[in-house]
């Protein structure tokens, strides 16, 4: 408990620091971000994930060390086995805490066939799943086995609903039923974070009527406004059972912004989450090195001016293109500036929670 305060107290402190600082036309981003690093990381760091595939190296350590990410996805199967995790989530905590702020450190673990930990719950695909009882009891588990290496956000569950059995979702949706993926959703999410792991539900506003993977190919979902908003069903159960995260999707709804950007791109789409369905908490998104997100100038920053929060990336070198993107950008667009600093507050509010509830902490002495 009283690591858990301590780095609650550290949270607000950095707080404090970074909301006196008033970007304006004659401030340089990097005075600023010099006065916002004083403890912890830059806001615009806060917003940046950096993104891991094996042990991380001295250089990526050093980044840490640098203050150039507030967090880390661990992606790929077969290399996280349990000692592995916890010694790489100690490595990149330590370096972390010379700057007095521990990192968020997330992984996919939905389940099925996306299963980082691989002996790690849920043993079951969500489809499998056969209960709220059993979905609930499938994420608690998971979230005892995050908890144990280290790891504080779980990137699930999917609660996309499928128009078809011949999904590219597959096993990784509950159901093609709402009502039944709405039921599941808020379980997963409580069983999560009931047991100090921030949930994710995704991929907003719904991957259920894709034709293909956004990971693969540039997918335009047509279907009317209306069915869209019908889908949107589970995430609001999502949302009224406290989920922490909203992972935006990265394929286009024509119909909900007609100028043809993928939803992590969208100010319409994102504020459909936002003041339709009372979100507040973190929004991320679905990988930017994805095909339509890829192609986008300033990538990082058109996400970020629209909405998101926390951004993630397929690859590293992706990554330090984004948080380069955000440093140069800003000192001329003062809405960006804004953006971050709104942004890197809630991803500070998701921190401080989990340090209460006994999540990565930085103790001195």
């Amino acid at each position: 408990m009283k690591r858990a305060l301590a780095a609650l107290a550290l949270v607000a402190a950095v707080a404090v620091v970074t909301a006196c600082v008033k970007p304006g036309p004659g401030n340089s981003e990097l005075a600023a971000e010099t006065r916002a690093t004083a403890t912890g990381f830059s806001d615009t760091a806060e917003t940046v994930m950096g993104t891991l595939v094996a042990p991380p190296s001295p250089r990526f350590l050093t980044r840490i060390r640098n203050g150039k990410m507030g967090g880390v996805v661990l992606l790929g199967n077969g290399w996280l086995t349990q000692s592995t995790a916890a010694t790489v989530t100690a490595e990149l905590q330590q370096a972390a805490c010379t700057r007095g702020e521990p990192l968020l450190i997330a992984v996919d673990q939905e389940g099925g066939i996306v299963r980082r930990l691989f002996w790690a719950p849920p043993t079951q695909a969500p489809a499998d799943m056969s209960s709220a009882a059993d979905a609930h009891a499938q994420a608690a588990g998971a979230a005892a086995s995050l908890h144990s290496v280290g790891i504080d956000v779980d990137f699930a569950p999917v609660v996309d609903t499928p128009s078809s059995a011949n999904s590219f979702l597959g096993s990784r949706a509950f159901s093609r039923t709402l009502s039944w993926n709405a039921m599941m959703a808020s379980a997963f999410v409580v069983g999560l974070q009931t047991n100090g792991i921030a949930g994710t539900a995704k991929h907003f506003p719904g991957l259920g009527l894709a034709s293909g993977n956004t990971d693969h190919g540039r997918i335009v979902i047509r279907a009317a406004a209306w069915k869209l908003r019908q889908g949107l069903l589970p995430f609001e159960s999502a949302v009224e059972s406290g989920v922490k995260l909203v992972m935006l999707s990265t394929a286009i709804y024509p119909n909900l912004d007609a100028s043809g950007k993928p939803a992590a791109f969208s100010s319409k789409i994102i504020g459909i989450l936002r003041q339709t369905l009372g979100f507040t908490g973190v929004t991320v998104t679905d990988s930017l090195t994805a095909p339509a997100a890829d192609r986008i100038p300033h990538t990082a920053t058109r996400a970020m001016l629209a909405g998101s929060d926390l951004l993630i990336f397929g690859a590293e070198s992706a990554s330090e293109r984004g948080y380069a993107t955000l440093l140069a950008d800003a000192p001329e667009m003062p809405r960006l500036r804004a953006r971050i600093t709104l942004a890197a507050a809630r991803i500070r509010a998701l921190k401080a929670w989990l340090a209460t509830q006994g999540g990565p902490a930085c103790t001195t002495g």
